[in-house]
């Protein structure tokens, strides 16, 4: 997929005309990858120079206004240029209704913070933190605590691995 990933974050933007859509991600300055969730948010970082990502919290969610409030701060606490959401696509390749509820996060993560967003496939992300949680000998509760940041480092770190930015973005669904 491509680095560029669907940047963008209005519903009524046309899909089909990249002029219509905000620009992607920077490719200089922390960005954080989110991984979506309607209970929780994982989150992850990069460094400045974006070739490292690391798990960094996990939040759980309370109400839109707390959420928005906890976004924006964290945010502008770590000096983040950019949100990498996350999406959770079909095996096809095809998006069902949790890649849509993902995009309609990352729509209103742009709206709270004014960052540019990308979206990213995060399949297999989760599977691949649970491997690396099988490694270390934790409790269920540890596991459960630490699991959505991990996804979120897996395919920010992805994101970041990725040659391709000039690509055409995924189209909005």
């Amino acid at each position: 997929m491509s680095k560029s990933g669907a940047s963008g974050a209005g519903g009524s933007r046309d899909a089909n005309n990249p002029a219509s859509q905000p620009p992607a991600v920077p490719e200089f300055g922390p960005l954080l990858g989110v991984d979506y969730g309607e209970k929780r948010i994982g989150i992850a970082i990069s460094n400045e120079e974006q070739t490292i990502s690391l798990p960094l919290e996990n939040y759980s969610r309370r109400t839109l206004e707390l959420d928005a409030e906890w976004l924006r701060q964290l945010a502008v606490g770590y000096g983040v240029r950019g949100l990498v959401v996350g999406l959770p696509v079909h095996q096809s390749g095809d998006e069902g209704g949790k890649a849509r509820e993902a995009r309609r996060f990352g729509e209103w993560a742009h709206t709270v913070t004014k960052l540019p967003v990308s979206w990213w496939d995060e399949r297999y992300s989760s599977a691949a933190a649970d491997a690396l949680l099988d490694l270390q000998d934790l409790s269920k509760k540890k596991r459960k605590a630490r699991r959505d940041k991990l996804a979120a480092q897996v395919f920010l770190q992805s994101f970041l691995d990725s040659d391709d930015r000039t690509a055409a973005p995924l189209s909005f669904r």
